[in-house]
């Protein structure tokens, strides 16, 4: 009687790389991960101790649901960003590694912060990974979607940081959304800024939540809103860090201009226009004594 071949990990990663070639140009990766995933193990472990096991039954799931375009963060229910995990569902934007660069950028800026603002919070990943740098900052995260407050709750507490990072709902389209919220030192944000009509990835656009995302027919109605409410929210020599799509720089230095506010412009990881530090254009004059 002959023996029943049983696909080893190796066999089942080559074969998932294939299958997902077609649709991601991260097949390889999207592969591993989802079997370390399925495996409960990291990828070093998995390379090291688990390449001839026998390959676990859930992973043709897992890989279905990426075939489909899910996103591997979503499908594994977190991601990396700063050095942090966070619980990700699909009613966050996934946190993605040119955002850091807000959270560099606000470091540098403001290394003595004291009190943060986080606009439009999603996951938390902007607020958590700033206080775990600053442990003398206390937080503020507001967003308009309840989902998306519980996710934040969870990482802020998973993190160590719900004694210091407070989450509230709040809509900046809304009149009297920052009533008593004081000044802040800082202050984070990373608006809808997508053109309604733009081309994006199927998993983007199916599955991440479309109201985080999407901003009008010129991807400038949030930042038209939220910029001139920024003035009052900055305490003397406060910072504003915005994030911009790479080809909103012009537009949204134009509209904080208007709103008194000047801007630096801050590159990503691969030289594109990713935010904008923005200052009241009196805030050395508030500042000094």
């Amino acid at each position: 009687m002959s023996e029943v071949s049983v696909q080893t990990v190796a066999d089942a990663i080559r074969a998932a790389t294939i299958e997902l070639g077609q649709g991601t140009d991260t097949a390889r990766l999207d592969a591993e991960l989802l079997m370390a995933e399925a495996l409960d193990c990291t990828r070093s472990e998995m390379f090291l101790r688990r390449m001839q096991d026998p390959a676990p039954g859930e992973y043709a799931k897992l890989i279905a649901r990426r075939a489909a375009h899910e996103p591997v963060a979503y499908i594994r229910g977190y991601q990396e960003f700063f050095g942090l995990g966070f619980r990700v569902t699909s009613d966050v934007l996934i946190p993605r590694g040119d955002s850091e660069v807000l959270v560099e950028a606000a470091l540098l800026a403001r290394p003595d912060a004291r009190r943060v603002l986080d606009l439009g919070t999603g996951s938390g990943a902007l607020l958590l990974a700033l206080l775990s740098e600053l442990p003398e900052a206390e937080g503020l995260g507001i967003d308009r979607s309840v989902a998306a407050l519980s996710v934040a709750t969870g990482n802020a507490r998973a993190l160590g940081l719900a004694d210091r990072a407070q989450l509230h709902l709040g809509d900046w389209t809304q009149p009297g959304w920052s009533d008593g919220l004081g000044t802040f030192d800082l202050i984070l944000a990373n608006p809808p800024y997508v053109e309604d009509t733009a081309e994006l990835p199927a998993s983007v656009r199916a599955f991440e939540p479309a109201q985080a995302l999407f901003a009008g027919p010129d991807g400038l109605a949030d930042y038209r809103v939220l910029l001139p409410q920024l003035p009052g929210l900055l305490a003397p020599a406060g910072i504003a860090m915005v994030e911009i799509g790479s080809s909103q720089a012009e537009a949204v230095t134009a509209l904080a201009a208007q709103s008194g506010l000047v801007a630096a412009l801050h590159q990503d990881l691969g030289g594109r226009p990713r935010a904008l530090e923005l200052k009241n254009s009196l805030g050395k004059l508030l500042a000094s004594p």
